[in-house]
């Protein structure tokens, strides 16, 4: 950046990054199968958005300053990733002029490419350059979901929030579009006077718009490099509580006293992941509660953690997605997979370190029911890969050429790689054998990216005296990384805190249905269990063969499961009933569907409802698919059969 001191991140980061770049392309593991650009020529390093809401037309008018650096000799042009974005010019920063552009595609389900002709100035390596794309996003944009204000809590006022990852970014900005490529950005968002902007960065104020009152310009930069799946905006109308000494959750100001409630131990959260993996080097760390549409459990974008109120039980019991999002500061946003086929490295490892955070506030017993519940999950998501004919995406490092990486998302990358790490933490001595590595790990990639090559090198480096001692040639490295379906290791759990739900699901599963053998449970059975126990009980009956209606009925009047709000529990009670096809549910299931759009709930249960009654499912979605983002919405037509 000419004319300016770099700051020690920035100096540290470029340096990284060339090394990077140089290391995989001798390697050969530069290329991402998802992505058009030509970032092996020419890298960008610095985005500057201006950016300016249009809630009427739902669209982004915007212009993005790409700063880049060309990598080689002779480089004659920059391509970047697109999709249905409209561009009106593209001009040379440096003095104004319009350069030519072209677009080519789109290419399958990625996208198009903007190749952009670079001045003839930019032919010797090293040449920095910086061009202007002026352009607008399409109302369809994949990454924007745009709300009336009637699907917001106050329903006052217009919303728009993002999500980027996987791939996204390219229908709301031109970047090179893979978690390879990290840059710092700087920008300007023109929203309406009355409303709340916030990014994943420093907010540095605001200002009157100089034309036109309605309207005020926030400016934000964040100065840590990150990929183009973590650029997040948010537009409301917000109000925020302070949590902690670096932290504030943000939502409409109808749940952001609860918000503040259930989050309150966001703080000790992040002096547990700090006592693992060392200083927390984003500033501040704040979350913020958006409507139920939102598609995921969290989002970790930098210094604003998205969470969907699925996660808000009124009780803390849900809130270790906090932990999860937390964690994901040092692995997946410091040390980032080079390509979605090494997204393990993100969630498996963050996975690991969510629970080793859960063990240091509430013990390793409730760090193993953790794990447990995983499994059971991980075992399902598998079995569903299967019966769909997809099992080579259950692979920890799977192919994915051609293959959106949004059609692989699952919870197998997550679990899968969370009991790879046990398994290695378990070879190597148990709790804590890995703290060490992991902080090693982070100071060595933090600022750029990974593949699962590079890990493994540097897992056996640094266990050098351990791998000369032969206690890793037990590891069938190649059947964990590359090999499809279940671990190839059974994880010795501590299964104290899961004994008595596995006790109270076979009791279920084998009594008979007289009057006098159901009215031996009650409400008390779960007396001393937690949310994560209950939800346990439940794991393992949806493991056995479908229940009666009759027992359902009787489960339902000792538990009250179908009048539970905590998210969790009524998902899997729904599963259980749509199981046995118990059809006075169906209401049930419908209502939780249509008012939450979290994939980890809506999925599987359209999936059941459309094994059960298809007319219903089929309808249920086609009535309410603007509810859901358009990923999801996409996701769910796949699941039950519905053409695009």
């Amino acid at each position: 950046v000419r004319g300016k001191v770099l700051s020690p991140v920035y100096t540290i980061w470029l340096a990284r990054l060339a090394t990077c770049i140089i290391a995989s392309a001798i390697n050969g593991d530069m290329s991402d199968p998802s992505c058009s650009s030509n970032y092996d020529d020419v890298v960008v390093t610095h985005l500057d958005w201006q950016v300016e809401t249009d809630f009427s037309a739902k669209e982004l008018h915007c212009a993005a300053t790409l700063k880049a650096r060309t990598q080689k000799e002779g480089v004659a042009k920059l391509i970047v990733d697109i999709h249905e974005l409209k561009v009106n010019a593209v001009l040379n920063a440096g003095n104004g002029q319009e350069l030519q552009f072209d677009v080519q595609g789109p290419v399958g389900v990625f996208g198009s490419a903007l190749h952009i002709v670079l001045p003839s100035s930019c032919a010797a390596k090293g040449s920095e350059v910086a061009v202007i794309v002026q352009y607008s996003t399409s109302p369809s944009c994949s990454a924007v979901q745009w709300l009336e204000p009637a699907q917001t809590a106050g329903k006052q006022h217009p919303y728009l929030f993002t999500q980027c990852q996987p791939i996204h970014a390219r229908s709301m900005l031109p970047c090179q579009d893979t978690p390879a490529i990290k840059t710092t950005f700087t920008a300007e968002v023109t929203v309406p006077v009355d409303l709340t902007a916030l990014m994943g960065g420093e907010r540095l104020g605001s200002e009157p718009h100089p034309k036109d009152s309605s309207k005020k310009v926030v400016r934000f930069q964040q100065t840590v490099p990150i990929p183009s799946y973590l650029i997040a905006l948010v537009v409301g109308a917000l109000e925020s509580r302070k949590i902690g000494p670096r932290s504030h959750v943000w939502s409409e100001k109808e749940m952001v006293d609860q918000a503040a409630w259930e989050f309150e131990e966001t703080e000790k959260m992040l002096q547990a992941a700090e006592e693992i993996v060392g200083v927390y080097l984003w500033g501040h760390y704040d979350l913020l509660v958006l409507p139920p549409s939102f598609p995921y459990g969290g989002m970790e974008n930098p210094t604003l953690t998205f969470v969907s109120p699925t996660t808000i039980a009124g009780d803390r019991s849900l809130a270790a997605v906090v932990a999860h999002e937390i964690s994901h500061s040092w692995t997946g946003n410091l040390v980032t997979n080079l390509t979605w086929e090494h997204f393990w490295l993100n969630e498996g490892i963050t996975t690991y370190l969510e629970r080793k955070i859960i063990a240091k506030l509430y013990g390793e017993k409730e760090r193993h029911l953790h794990a447990i519940n995983g499994w059971d999950h991980m075992k399902t998501a598998i079995e569903g890969f299967e019966h769909d004919n997809r099992l080579p995406l259950t692979a920890l490092v799977p192919t994915l050429t051609g293959v959106h990486p949004d059609d692989a998302y699952s919870s197998i990358p997550y679990e899968k790689g969370s009991i790879f790490m046990f398994y290695l933490e378990t070879l190597l001595g148990g709790p804590g054998s890995l703290d060490d590595f992991l902080k090693a790990y982070v100071q060595k990639y933090k600022y750029v990216t990974v593949t699962t090559d590079e890990w493994k090198e540097f897992f056996l480096s640094y266990f050098n005296k351990e791998a000369s001692e032969g206690l890793f040639e037990q590891v069938e490295w190649d059947k964990w990384l590359y090999s499809p379906g279940m671990p190839p290791f059974i994880p010795k759990f501590d299964t104290s805190l899961a004994d008595a739900s596995a006790a109270l699901a076979d009791r279920w599963a084998h009594i008979g249905v007289s009057e006098e053998a159901l009215s031996q449970f009650s409400s008390s059975d779960f007396d001393g269990m937690t949310s994560l126990g209950i939800q346990e009980f439940l794991n393992q009956l949806l493991a056995k063969s479908a229940l009666s209606i009759e027992i359902l009925k009787a489960m339902d009047a000792a538990y009250n499961f179908s009048k539970k709000e905590n998210s969790e529990i009524k998902f899997r009670w729904l599963r259980l009933c749509l199981k046995s096809k118990w059809k006075a549910t169906f209401p049930l299931v419908v209502d939780f569907v249509t008012k939450q759009g979290r994939m980890k709930f809506v999925r599987p249960l359209y999936k059941d409802l459309f094994a059960c009654d298809e007319g219903l499912a089929m309808l249920t979605f086609k009535n309410n698919r603007q509810f859901y983002h358009g990923v999801a919405a996409g996701l769910i037509a796949k699941d039950i059969g519905i053409n695009q």
